[in-house]
């Protein structure tokens, strides 16, 4: 028997507001500074996208959920740090991730963006990141899931597509997609906790 999986609605597109220097940016964010909606900028481009409905709030939350089970099993000292604002002037670029997380302590950024996209078209979100200087990015889309890893290359920085994860090493994201996939949480979240139990000592069980 197949699992059902979460349905994607319709994608929308964003509102792009191009040729603004950072002041300007500044200026029209803290005039939109309200609920409802997100802002970036990356390189004089303002994108302006309503907030997520309940099918993208749902699989970011389960995202996380999962992720910090295998975080905690697996033994990182991680600290979670949402959405938070995450900018730089001199890179002219402002980003919010979905879910964002810092892998040790004394980090400065987060070790991990996740971008969960119900959304077409905006910014380039990996350029973005990379001004950012995230080291790993991972974007679920359509019931896929796809891992970006920063790589110096000479004198640049850039993100190559990669199988397995480079900051949560070990995490079976194959199992992870597929449980991120299923319609009940609870289902999920047991599945999950379920196939952890069997690669972890006792004395480490949860």
């Amino acid at each position: 028997m197949i699992p059902a999986v979460i349905l994607t609605p319709k994608k929308e597109l964003p509102l792009l507001f191009e040729g603004l220097t950072w002041r300007e940016f500044k200026a029209v964010e803290q005039l939109l500074d309200r609920p409802g909606y997100r802002l970036s900028f990356l390189d004089g481009v303002l994108e302006i996208r309503r907030m997520p409905g309940e099918a993208h709030e749902t699989v970011k939350e389960r995202l996380g959920a999962l992720l910090e089970l295998f975080l905690l099993v697996a033994g990182f000292d991680f600290t979670p740090t949402g959405s938070m604002t995450l900018e730089s002037e001199s890179g002219a670029v402002k980003r919010e991730a979905d879910k964002s997380y810092k892998l040790a302590p004394g980090r400065v950024r987060p070790d991990l963006a996740i971008e969960v996209v119900f959304t077409s078209g905006g910014i380039n979100k990996l350029e973005a990141y990379k001004r950012l200087l995230i080291p790993e990015v991972w974007f679920w889309e359509d019931g896929v899931l796809e891992i970006y890893h920063l790589r110096q290359e000479s004198n640049a920085l850039n993100y190559e597509r990669i199988s397995n994860s480079e900051e949560v090493k070990g995490i079976d994201l194959d199992l992870l997609l597929r449980c991120i996939n299923m319609v009940n949480h609870v289902d999920a979240i047991k599945t999950f906790q379920q196939a952890l139990l069997k690669m972890v000592p006792s004395e480490n069980q949860i």
